[in-house]
């Protein structure tokens, strides 16, 4: 099958075409304000020639989609209607969607959801401790995202260790503009950092990570600060971008080597958010066999990875640091002599879309 995959995020829409797992083709585009360049996106498709069926990365599945559907009218209705659960990214997953099923008439479409590898996450990690009137009126629990790319992850990595998946302990660390960790288990996450939103959990490029929910309530009560530019303020002043002045961790890092305080302070809360999700991960599965990092950053600094592991040497990590600054991915970064093995792994989610789509489209055909 020749397949289109749609990635809509957060700063990027990125088009691939694949073929039996093989990339032929591929486009990364700048969403400025969440526009799309629809002419960028059609002149890429029709340089493309026929294609058998087209992928679609969706942010939020909710509770209702806890794996890939093929998309028809109905479903693109009822994906619209998760939207306040994802504002700021069903829109933008959706507008591609459409812009592509207008551009491929008859071309089937298949959605595959960031949250459905974490569909499945134990309650006691998927529950908040709310009243129980709130969690029966309303969907309140943790959801987790950046499935897609956990998924692969973590499969990932089994084949590089030659092992079933369902005999490892692994921790995947997807850190890129956005980040998040999972804890996987025998190949089903069974923890995570982000949750109901993706504002949860480790400090991101320009997200905070989690806050103590009194702080927001008392800026909200106290100075007056209106729920839209709390949420604005979250979303895309804070993080690395509000410690330091520059959501790039590369110009963090040089900034920190200088010795400007912004980017030590900013390095120094990065890592210890990344050290202590990492350990309780670890918690999670009762043990951990391997760990991998991917994303941008995740695959590209050399220095948040070895700064991260050397303050979970008691959890048997260890990276070697011949193996860790060169090379490219997929390739081992671990010690040898390291109970854990360790991994920097490039983060394909188009080749976990592209599983999804000859998951759903296949068996009918």
């Amino acid at each position: 099958m020749r397949i289109l995959v749609v990635n809509a995020g957060s700063s990027s829409l990125k088009l691939s075409v694949l073929e039996d797992g093989r990339l032929l083709s591929e486009l990364t585009s700048p969403v400025p304000g969440g526009r799309i360049d629809e002419d960028a996106v059609r002149q890429f498709i029709t340089a493309q020639g026929p294609l058998d069926a087209v992928g679609h990365r969706i942010v939020h599945g909710g509770t209702e989609f806890l794996g890939p559907v093929r998309v028809d009218a109905e479903v693109r209705r009822r994906l619209e209607a998760l939207t306040d659960l994802a504002p700021l990214h069903q829109p933008k997953s959706l507008h591609a969607l459409d812009l592509v099923t207008g551009l491929l008439e008859g071309v089937p479409s298949v959605a595959a959801f960031d949250t459905a590898f974490h569909a499945h996450l134990p309650m006691a990690a998927a529950t908040y401790a709310l009243p129980r009137e709130w969690r029966q009126r309303w969907v309140l629990r943790r959801f987790g995202f950046h499935g897609l790319s956990h998924a692969y992850a973590s499969r990932r990595v089994s084949e590089l260790m030659e092992r079933d998946p369902r005999a490892l302990r692994i921790v995947t660390c997807h850190l890129g503009s956005g980040a998040s960790l999972a804890a996987v288990r025998q190949g089903v996450s069974v923890d995570t950092t982000m949750g109901f939103t993706p504002l949860e959990g480790l400090v991101m490029g320009t997200r905070s990570g989690t806050v103590d929910p009194g702080l927001i309530l008392w800026l909200e009560e106290h100075m007056g600060m209106p729920p839209s530019e709390l949420a604005a303020a979250l979303e895309h002043r804070s993080g690395v971008l509000g410690l330091a002045g520059t959501a790039d961790l590369r110009e963090v890092l040089a900034a920190e080597a200088r010795g400007d305080a912004d980017a030590v302070l900013a390095v120094g809360v990065y890592l210890h958010r990344l050290r202590a999700g990492i350990a309780g991960m670890v918690a999670a599965l009762g043990g951990l066999d391997a760990i991998a990092f991917t994303g941008g950053v995740g695959e590209n600094s050399e220095a948040i990875r070895s700064r991260a592991a050397d303050g979970l040497g008691f959890l048997g990590i260890a990276l070697d640091p011949r193996r860790n600054p060169s090379g490219a991915p997929d390739r081992e970064i671990g010690s040898a002599t390291a109970p854990v093995r360790a991994f920097v792994l490039r983060a394909r989610e188009d080749l976990e879309i592209a599983r999804a789509v000859v998951q759903v489209l296949a068996p009918a055909g």
